[in-house]
């Protein structure tokens, strides 16, 4: 990029233009009607000839077409990621399943196949029109009120229209979850910014705790890991199944779980005995039982559960973060791959080691911390599980900083969405009969903080973050001196 002009009078046009920048003119081609005519905010001085009219609305003319330019490369941008994100998602999902066979009663190959092929098509459309919009907007308004005039406000309402774009997934597919979880990003977006304001800064002053985002995922895994035991419905359908999965315990154990919670008289204490006979081991369970340990874990000692069940985890957990390490490094260090392969092998194999250790530990110690307690309170119920499930999220500690609020409010977020359906069902909290579609207004508003920020408060942006959206949308600084991006 060229040096800055200077000397260039703020009447005619801002020098940022003269820079290149933005469409501008680089110093090398400028000539003296350049410097009467800036194509970034508008201003122009008065034509010297009839020549310099032709060749003022032969810019215009262009400036048109390239802002049209910009709203098509970003829905275009936008329909790739959403249909690559989801399309990838969705083959790996089908590649597991045919791995594992078809089981009774689970659809057929060809229609998952048309299901994937439908969704990919939906949340491309979902992202290609919400930046498609965003920056149609941006530009309309940009184009009537002036670039400068409109800068501090315009991309929080071009961000608020883009947002029921979410609704091209499905108009009756809730989306509460992802509504939540954009509401979180931007709750620690505008809480950036405070941190830098002179107004807010003393007030927001406690979230720059350093551990903060462990404190966070053991709130949330106290609602998590406690719904998963005592109220599976609270969860959402595919995060339930992951607990599931990766929680390793059969259905009959959790029910006997919750009914010795909830001090209520078990039902099914012959399924457990069986299902553990299945397992080649012999078990008695007594009714009268205080604590579920032996539900829990048959025979084997506490202890040696815990060991049991981590070695278990970790072989279920590195499934799941080989393709989320591998599958971005093969596209973003495509180029690379040649001349640094081992690098960036040795770095995929090293997260995903990091991450599934993080997983197996996450899991194992929430069994060992229930356990502990039960056994030092010598009763089970629903405190003594809220409490035991807390401290899980020290695990947390085991992965990489930089991925450790991201996994805090992607957990935080469904566990603010359990805790509210929880409240809802307790009759605590009165059913919104009138809003259908919350999610929807959740998420234009977090769109709305979002798109500002990024507008005005790009410092408070990680780098790689801001690299994307920079790519989608290419809104230019607010300012003339473009700002420098938080790389943390």
């Amino acid at each position: 990029m060229s040096s800055p002009v200077v000397g260039i009078d703020t009447e005619v046009g801002c020098h940022r233009c003269f820079r290149g920048n933005n469409g501008g003119f680089h110093d090398e081609n400028r000539t003296v009607f350049d410097e009467q005519s800036c194509p970034h905010c508008g201003k122009s001085g008065p034509p010297s000839s009839s020549y310099s009219s032709f060749l003022s609305s032969d810019l215009r003319y262009l400036r048109e077409w390239e802002k049209l330019g910009r709203c098509v490369a970003a829905a275009t941008k936008g329909f790739t990621i959403g249909a690559g994100l989801k399309g990838g998602l969705s083959a790996f999902s089908i590649l597991a399943r045919s791995r594992r066979g078809r089981k009774a009663g689970v659809i057929p190959n060809s229609e998952v196949i048309v299901l994937a092929v439908k969704d990919t098509l939906r949340y491309g459309l979902f992202l290609g029109a919400f930046a498609g919009t965003f920056v149609s907007v941006d530009e309309c308004i940009a184009t009537l009120g002036g670039h400068r005039r409109t800068a501090r406000w315009r991309a929080l309402l071009a961000g608020l229209i883009a947002g029921p774009s979410m609704l091209l997934t499905g108009p009756k597919t809730q989306h509460t979850s992802l509504a939540i979880y954009i509401l979180m990003r931007a709750a620690v977006l505008a809480s950036r910014c405070g941190i830098k304001s002179k107004r807010f800064g003393g007030i927001c002053k406690p979230l720059t705790w350093a551990h903060g985002d462990i404190f966070l995922m053991c709130l949330s895994s106290s609602q998590i890991l406690s719904a998963y035991i005592l109220k599976q419905d609270s969860l959402p359908p595919s995060y339930k199944s992951f607990l599931n999965k990766h929680g390793g315990k059969d259905s009959v154990i959790l029910q006997g779980i919750k009914e010795l919670a909830n001090s209520m008289p078990f039902t099914n204490l012959d399924g457990i005995e069986k299902y553990y006979k299945s397992q080649g081991v012999d078990i008695k369970l007594d009714p009268q039982m205080k604590v579920p340990c032996s539900i829990v874990h048959g025979h084997q000692s506490c202890a040696e559960h815990v060991i049991s069940f981590f070695v278990q985890a970790y072989r279920r957990a590195l499934p799941v973060y080989f393709p989320v390490y591998f599958i971005p490094a093969l596209i973003v260090h495509r180029l690379d791959l040649l001349k640094r392969r081992y690098t960036i092998l040795g770095k995929g194999l090293l997260g995903t080691a990091r991450s599934s250790l993080f997983l197996s530990a996450y899991c194992s110690s929430a069994w060992m911390w229930t356990c502990l307690l039960f056994r030092i309170f010598n009763r089970c119920d629903i405190p003594t599980v809220a409490l035991g499930t807390f401290p899980t999220g020290l695990a947390l500690a085991i992965e990489k900083k930089s991925r450790r609020i991201e996994i805090a409010l992607y957990c935080f977020s469904r566990a603010i969405e359990s805790f509210f359906t929880c409240m809802v069902e307790a009759g605590l909290l009165p059913r919104t009969k009138k809003l259908k579609r919350a999610d929807v207004v959740i998420f234009s508003l977090s769109t709305a903080i979002i798109m500002h920020c990024y507008a005005q408060e790009r410092e408070v942006f990680r780098s790689k973050y801001l690299n994307v959206l920079d790519w989608v949308f290419g809104i230019p600084p607010a300012t003339c001196e473009t700002p420098t991006n938080k790389d943390s």
